[in-house]
């Protein structure tokens, strides 16, 4: 056996019609008794109808309490069953509880002087009781009501709010994977292409020279691979998981030694390791985009910083006499632009005097410090 108020948390979760439907059938017994005993001196076919009157009107007391009420005062007058009355008044307490309250009043004052033929201090106390004692509860009731619906609502708009934040952190999370490997495969696999491209070149070379360059490809792939695991690896728990400095020299060596015509002025050995791996990344893709579109062409790599002034780095090359091997989409240079900005920093790619391409890019000495620019000087056209 279900306790009473566990029957009415049930009929309270399944909604208002059921609340209404359950309101109208107690009304309607109510009505039935009130015939049977009867409980007004009336003839037993008023107080069926003043009792079936406020037992319909009672459906619609969530939009028209006011009228609901007053049916409902007549119909306790007319029938003595208080069912309809008192449901209106405990319903619409939230909402007209002054103009509620008079009705309430001026219908049990009605019935007990139908009733009793007079009209006592008695009446009035009991009167009062009855209605503030549904009123007040009815007040509760709504108050509680509308409380519930609130947190439902701030917890709902709190998970939505949540779904969105891990949402935008996968999507930022993907974006920085998809940088970090661009920079990375770019480099490589171009590094790869230079040193077949060499053996497809020389294919009358001596064995010598084709182990040598096969050796090189190889490390190349290695490096690659190495560069991807440790990057899925780190990328989530932060940059500053990443113990390994980048080796300036050693990227223009590798450069060199397939081929390409690279010179080097300055070094980042002494930089901060932020502001390190950001310049290692911006000489990264000018050396490949420098093979892409400008292949065979020399290029010129200058680093520079102080603590006073402030980093530079400058990828530059000459007009290629070649054929540009492909043509990119230009997404390299917007990744590592937003990478600048991000720690505080800016680049730009234009074309020079001579018909070469010079990227630039500027970063604070301690770019891990360094607030986000508002926007950078980007040029990615030619």
């Amino acid at each position: 056996m279900l306790s009473y108020r566990a029957a009415l948390r049930r009929v309270a979760a399944l909604g208002p019609h059921a609340i209404s439907a359950a309101s109208v059938a107690l009304c309607l017994f109510l009505t039935v008794l009130a015939v049977k005993t009867p409980w007004a001196p009336l003839p037993r076919p008023v107080i069926a109808a003043a009792g079936l009157a406020g037992t319909g009107a009672v459906w619609f007391r969530g939009r028209w309490p006011v009228a609901v009420a007053a049916v409902g005062a007549g119909a306790y007058v007319l029938s003595g069953n208080p069912g309809p009355l008192l449901i209106s008044l405990f319903s619409g307490a939230g909402t007209r509880f002054l103009a509620l309250a008079a009705i309430g009043m001026a219908g049990f004052l009605a019935q007990q002087w139908v009733d009793g033929g007079r009209l006592g201090t008695d009446a009035l106390i009991s009167a009062m009781t009855a209605v503030g004692v549904t009123l007040a509860a009815g007040a509760y009731a709504t108050t509680r009501r509308e409380l519930t619906r609130s947190l439902r609502e701030r917890a709902e708009r709190a998970e939505t709010e949540q779904r969105l934040r891990d949402e935008q952190a996968r999507s930022a999370e993907r974006g920085r994977i998809a940088r970090e490997m661009h920079d990375v495969l770019a480099h490589k696999v171009t590094l790869i292409s230079l040193h077949a491209g060499g053996l497809e070149v020389n294919a009358s070379a001596g064995p010598e020279r084709v182990e040598r360059e096969a050796a090189l490809i190889r490390v190349s792939a290695q490096e690659a691979l190495e560069e991807l695991r440790k990057i899925l690896g780190v990328l989530r728990a932060g940059p500053d998981d990443d113990d390994g400095f980048p080796d300036l020299r050693r990227l223009v060596d590798s450069w060199v030694s397939a081929g390409g015509t690279v010179t080097l002025h300055g070094d980042i050995g002494t930089w901060p390791p932020e502001t390190a791996r950001a310049a290692h990344r911006l000489v990264q893709e000018g050396l490949t985009n420098a093979h892409k579109h400008a292949h065979g062409a020399p290029v010129t790599v200058t680093a520079t910083g102080s603590r006073e002034d402030g980093v530079t780095i400058v990828v530059a090359n000459g007009r290629s006499t070649q054929p540009s091997l492909e043509t990119g989409a230009g997404v390299g240079l917007v990744g590592l632009a937003e990478r600048f900005r991000l720690i505080g920093g800016t680049v730009r790619g234009r074309p020079d005097d001579a018909g070469g391409w010079r990227l630039e890019g500027r970063l604070p000495w301690h770019a891990a410090d360094a607030s986000p620019r508002e926007s950078h000087d980007q040029d990615t056209a030619g």
